[in-house]
């Protein structure tokens, strides 16, 4: 059930906030209720809260320090990193000159074997021309009186002696 501003005016009082003769009692207890929430909130709630700021502001030191740090180790870490690895290149360029310098004096060793051996080969095949060279030559003799044999006996009908060719052949070849 409502009450309305006329039933209220019936029953003889008004809205207690607005009645001034409760002004008093409520401004004490405004004071009271103020001052205990002002004291409760000065010797409790902001100091917790203070320690809180405080604590979180601690940690975020801390942790901006680690990260400090952290980011020291790593910078170190990179320029070894960075060192190590112009190293292994240094190292790397040097195993691959000794490479191609262990190649190239296999090559060469390799090479000289095969012009040896062809050097002997061709020593071998040039004593081999000057022997047939000069079985050739050798044999021409023979062959040239035979020749003029031939020749001297178509010509003139008649043979001629083997003394007689010989010396023929070899005042020819001189």
């Amino acid at each position: 059930m409502f009450i309305t501003s006329a039933h209220a005016a019936e029953q003889g009082g008004s809205f207690p906030p607005f009645d001034p003769s409760s002004y008093a009692s409520q401004l004490f207890w405004l004071a009271l209720t103020f001052g205990f929430f002002l004291w409760f909130m000065t010797k409790i709630i902001v100091p917790r809260i203070g320690g809180i700021l405080e604590t979180r502001q601690d940690r975020i030191a801390q942790d901006l320090d680690k990260a400090s740090e952290l980011r020291d180790e790593a910078d170190a870490s990179i320029a070894a990193y960075e060192q190590e690895l112009v190293e292994a290149k240094s190292k790397a360029h040097e195993i691959g000159q000794a490479a191609r310098d262990k190649a190239n004096a296999e090559a060469a060793a390799e090479r000289q074997k095969v012009e040896d051996g062809l050097a002997e080969k061709l020593g071998e095949a040039e004593a081999r021309i000057a022997d047939i060279r000069t079985k050739a030559m050798s044999e021409v003799g023979g062959i040239a009186e035979d020749t003029a044999a031939e020749i001297f006996t178509t010509l003139l009908g008649s043979k001629a002696t083997k003394a007689d060719l010989a010396k023929a052949v070899a005042a020819a070849g001189k």
